[in-house]
């Protein structure tokens, strides 16, 4: 992704690190893994995802927004610890077949991101909080400080720990505005979704919709916010280089330039998106302003399978090459995440995260990748799994 294509290309791996690209009638002497008539790429990026929901996959189709994330929450606190964290096992090792090196996923709990460390992959684990009462900020951020600080004595090079706070609508001012403050603090990165439904617009503008109804019946006072969401954000402090801005549909041309001028990343999940009756974000003219776009799935209760290369097309619509798919499910997602200095690109001194995939394989069926290694460590060989994994 930094350079032109290579045919009959060779990249030199030395532990972890890449040492060298290039033609493999150049390349240095060494022991070689021919991996045959393949593309070999970048390690994709699913810059937003849900692992412990993955054994959610089609439960509660076709119901409204509102009803659907109140059944699925409803769902999520039937599962145990141990349901969980094989749940989120389950999502990676599906994503490793698709060739998705690095995960960026939210969640209350602790199974992404312990899978993501037992099964040696790439990511950042967004410690999920609630709070749409302002009464509960204090005690939410209580609970948010011991489980980061928990998370953090087991970072690992590859996996990193961040924060979000949900959404506006299970989020209260104060709590966004703690939220932001604690994770410039701590510098650590920050994820939320937002301006995502029609319902989550008019909670934030003009204090109507389900979202309201539901939050007034549990006696918390609903008001009109913001312009926006996205202003909504802006006004909290949320909003910086640290802040990954998930979704991101409903924005016109002054959040777009909101979101540039705070220089945030932006996870679009054009499937979900569509499956939920959302629409879809303004990804081209987000991409013409610079602003650092990756796509992502979202969770499986929302998704069919986790495939970034379908995501890259549904985002960047019938005109794009299939050079800017790629891109964007690689190098965008790493930019998205503020990792490209790590990934995202097959160069010399980034980390050695690739995967292959078969060519002639079907453009419109799933990707399927034949091997991938994350840090240098393989994870995927003849397209099944490694042992460990």
């Amino acid at each position: 992704m930094s350079g032109p294509d290579i045919e009959s290309g060779t990249v030199v791996v030395e532990g972890d690190i890449i040492t060298w690209v290039g033609p493999r009638a150049l390349a240095p002497p060494g022991r070689d893994v021919e991996l045959g008539d393949v593309i070999l790429a970048p390690g994709l990026v699913n810059a937003h995802t849900h692992l412990d929901l993955t054994v959610m996959r089609g439960r509660f189709a076709g119901l409204p927004f509102f009803e659907w994330i109140r059944k699925l929450t409803a769902a999520r606190l039937d599962l145990s610890p141990a349901q969980l964290l094989d749940s989120a096992r389950t999502g990676i090792r599906e994503g490793l077949l698709a060739g998705i090196t690095t995960y960026a996923d939210t969640t209350p709990g602790d199974a992404p991101f312990e899978a993501m460390r037992e099964l040696g992959v790439r990511g950042i684990a967004y410690r999920e909080l609630f709070g749409p009462d302002p009464r509960q900020c204090e005690a939410s951020m209580a609970g948010l400080r011991e489980a980061v600080a928990a998370m953090r004595a087991r970072e690992t090079p590859l996996v990193r720990v961040g924060v979000s706070p949900h959404a506006p609508y299970s989020v209260s001012d104060e709590l966004f505005s703690a939220v932001a403050d604690f994770a410039r603090s701590e510098s650590l990165p920050i994820a939320t979704h937002i301006a995502e439904s029609e319902d989550e617009s008019q909670l934030v503008s003009s204090a109507e919709g389900a979202f309201a109804e539901f939050l007034r019946g549990r006696a918390i006072t609903v008001e009109p916010r913001a312009r926006t969401p996205i202003d909504l954000l802006e006004c909290r402090g949320v909003l910086g280089p640290n802040a990954l801005l998930i979704h991101c549909i409903r924005c016109d041309r002054r959040d777009i330039a909101t979101i540039a001028q705070h220089e945030c990343g932006v996870a679009s999940c054009p499937m979900s998106n569509r499956i939920l009756g959302h629409g879809a974000a303004p990804v081209a003219a987000m991409l013409d302003a610079n602003i650092r776009v990756g796509v992502g799935s979202d969770s499986m209760a929302s998704n069919d399978r986790m495939d970034m290369l379908r995501e890259s097309r549904l985002a960047l619509g019938n005109r794009a090459s299939e050079r800017e798919v790629w891109e964007l499910a690689t190098l965008g997602g790493a930019r998205a995440l503020r990792l490209d200095h790590l990934i995202g690109s097959l160069e010399r001194g980034k980390q050695a995260d690739f995967a292959a995939f078969p060519r002639g394989a079907d453009p419109g069926g799933p990707t399927r990748a034949s091997f991938v290694a994350v840090a240098g460590r393989v994870l995927v060989e003849d397209g099944q799994l490694s042992g460990s994994t």
